[in-house]
């Protein structure tokens, strides 16, 4: 499964912890579901909701699989700019992304070992020197709707170890279709919102080459 053409056919102190736990927790739900209301369209149909000025082809739709393709593991073709998420019927959901810019975008098989909602973002090193700017972030920026990994993130690993790769929503849905990120793979918010809640842990990520 080398090339795309193979791959798809068409201190409170100790006594106050467990009563303040459960507080922020509820917050942090009420906080994220309206930021979810924030980035998802009114009427959202995956299908036609287009307030982003997507190429109509980057807008999410049912294909054919190849056969041979695990349910529920996902392929990214980076030629095309697709993610195709393997579904249990020989379909695939297709969504449209932008990969790495650059020398930045790393093929590879991963497994999706973590799944956060509005997660918070760490510039790495390596991110910082190729944009000096993210030195503002060096400390980490909360969640919420201008962090650059968005709505939700899939976190990329090899065996235990977190390569810093993501699978990620973006506040810069002009994006999609190019080459764009430091090295991630970004998708529309609604549209990661739809995979984040399809995608188990486990399941496998092939990033394929762009060229």
């Amino acid at each position: 499964m080398s090339t795309r053409r193979h791959f798809i056919m068409t201190s409170a102190g100790a006594l106050a912890a467990p009563f303040l736990a459960p507080r922020r927790a509820k917050a942090d739900q009420a906080e994220w579901d309206a930021w979810d209301e924030q980035v998802i369209p009114a009427g959202y149909d995956p299908a036609f909701s287009n307030p982003w000025g997507l190429a109509s082809r980057f807008l999410p739709r049912r294909v054919q699989a190849n056969p041979n393709l695990r349910a529920g593991d996902i392929h990214v073709d980076a030629v095309a700019r697709y993610l195709y998420h393997i579904q249990n019927d020989g379909t695939a959901m297709r969504y449209g992304v932008a990969i790495g810019r650059d020398d930045l975008y790393e093929p590879g098989v991963y497994t999706i070992r973590r799944k956060v909602r509005w997660p918070s973002w760490t510039p790495t090193a390596n991110m910082i020197r190729h944009t000096p700017s993210y030195e503002e972030f060096a400390g980490g920026m909360p969640g919420g709707p201008e962090n650059p990994l968005g709505a939700r993130a899939l976190y990329l690993y090899v065996g235990d170890r977190d390569t810093y790769l993501r699978i990620h929503g973006t506040p810069q849905p002009w994006s999609i279709g190019q080459r764009a990120s430091s090295g991630c793979v970004r998708m529309v918010m609604a549209h990661i919102i739809d995979l984040f809640e399809q995608v188990e842990l486990g399941a496998v990520a092939h990033l394929y080459d762009a060229e």
